[in-house]
């Protein structure tokens, strides 16, 4: 780019961003660089401005969720004993085994977050779970689908949403792991896109180097225009997939393509169905799925009314008793539906500390919140689905997240692999098998993949320290 070139496309950036209030993002333009100019046109040329100014004025947007709380019922659902549905368990399974069978499932899971909280300076993905095999989170995933597919006699691909900051990471760790012996057909991962932060009290996007805006990514939500965009949801359509499972990769308890949840899901007729759990007690920190004037939501922990959130039923159980684990199974066809909407899925402002630079472009690391960010979250889909249906499951059972290092008081690795130690000790107890208590268990799905699978196993087995149950 010659030098006339640069100030060319400096006076028609200058024209664009003044229209918008932000001229202030060229502030060092003539210091950078051809490769830097580059870099920063590449990054304007992906904004909207519109929506950006839309965002920052909006600032009332949001729905009043102090007063949605005020009319929220329990939500339809079947609760863990099999009470709530016009089918029983065995039905709903039956079901879910016909789709597997018939290659109807597939499978997609968000990736995209960073150890960082872990003290762990990979993608999370690449965290090791395994309680005696230190497989890693992604790895106890991809087993399990490995061998569910066996089991059922189908392929079940996979559609692994990465982050800016995770994606070659994670692409690096696949390849250097021969992918697992994994098809790249089967194996999909697309990247979740950005959206830019802005100063919490002007609106102006900040800027995290001269040469570059302070994004970060889209939120959960952003999955679906990702998954679109990259054609996946295409994909599925043309393997003739019609429902689609979705989870998390920080809970390696997700019991992922389970077909008593997928059962439920079709029994129910439903565009979107939620796992959850039963809350602990009435303020606990997990989303609460509610039915609110005849549409099931989800009101986060944070907007529910501490009087609403205490609130019981004539027989002391609580009210709002449903908690959010981030497992959902989807119709391709309502994503497909949802994927036209521009309203499907409105963006949440989230006050942040957000790294940036000062007029003279040295780093400034902020100590209170300074920027608004803009996320999406893959949960307001639940208004909009038909049918919107709950299934409780047990915690112990699939629910045990990897979020906080250990020694924090909930969500570290310990716990987590805990979980998974007596999630297996309950499968080889249910088949009989004497266990001790408190040594380390762990079960590849090579060797089973879910409870029933264990006593085809499990003769004359007595486990009387640490076991590792696998397939060679």
């Amino acid at each position: 780019m010659t030098t006339l070139d640069s100030q060319r496309q400096k006076a028609e950036w200058e024209v664009r961003l003044a229209a918008h209030g932000q001229s202030h993002l060229l502030r060092f333009w003539d210091q950078l660089d051809h490769a830097g100019q580059a870099r920063l046109c590449e990054q304007l040329a992906a904004l909207d401005l519109e929506l950006i100014d839309q965002l920052w004025r909006d600032e009332d947007a949001a729905p009043d969720f102090a007063q949605l709380a005020q009319r929220a019922l329990p939500p339809p659902a079947v609760r863990a004993d099999g009470s709530g549905a016009a089918w029983t368990a065995d039905e709903a399974r039956r079901h879910g085994c016909e789709a597997l069978r018939a290659g109807r499932v597939g499978m997609i899971v968000v990736a995209g977050g960073q150890g960082t909280r872990l003290g762990f300076d990979q993608a999370k993905a690449m965290y090791p779970i395994g309680p005696l095999s230190q497989r890693t989170l992604l790895q106890m995933l991809l087993d399990r689908l490995v061998a569910m597919a066996k089991k059922y006699d189908a392929t079940i691909p996979l559609y692994v949403m990465t982050s800016p900051a995770t994606h070659d990471d994670t692409l690096a760790y696949l390849e250097a792991n021969h992918w697992f012996g994994w098809s790249r057909n089967d194996l999909r991962l697309f990247c979740q896109g950005t959206m830019p932060a802005v100063d919490l009290q002007t609106g102006k996007l900040l800027l995290q180097a001269p040469d570059q805006l302070a994004l970060s990514p889209d939120g959960h939500g952003g999955m679906l225009s990702a998954l679109t965009q990259a054609g996946l949801l295409d994909d599925a359509r043309q393997r003739g997939i019609q429902q689609l499972f979705y989870a998390q990769i920080d809970n390696p308890l997700v019991a992922a393509a389970d077909p008593l949840l997928i059962g439920h899901h079709l029994m129910a007729g439903s565009d979107m169905t939620t796992q959850v759990v039963s809350k602990r007690e009435p303020l606990e920190r997990v989303g609460n799925v509610v039915l609110v004037d005849g549409r099931v939501m989800i009101i986060e922990y944070s907007d529910l009314p501490a009087d609403v959130a205490r609130q019981r039923m004539p027989d002391g159980s609580l009210k709002l008793w449903a908690g959010n684990i981030a497992v959902h199974v989807f119709e391709r066809a309502f994503l497909e539906r949802a994927s036209l909407s521009g309203t499907a899925l409105p963006f949440h402002r989230a006050i942040k500390v957000v790294p940036t630079i000062d007029e003279q472009g040295r780093p400034v690391q902020p100590t209170e919140p300074n920027g608004l960010k803009f996320e999406r979250f893959i949960f307001d889909l639940l208004p909009m689905a038909e049918n919107a249906f709950v299934v409780e499951s047990r915690a112990e059972d699939v629910f045990a997240p990897v979020k906080n290092s250990d020694g924090a008081a909930t969500d570290t690795p310990a716990q987590s692999k805990a979980a998974l130690s007596n999630l297996y000790r309950r499968w080889l107890r249910a088949a009989g098998v004497e266990v001790a208590e408190h040594v380390p268990i762990e079960i590849h799905p090579n060797w089973a993949v879910e409870a029933e699978d264990v006593a085809q196993r499990a003769a004359g087995l007595r486990i009387v320290g640490p076991t590792y149950l696998h397939v060679e």
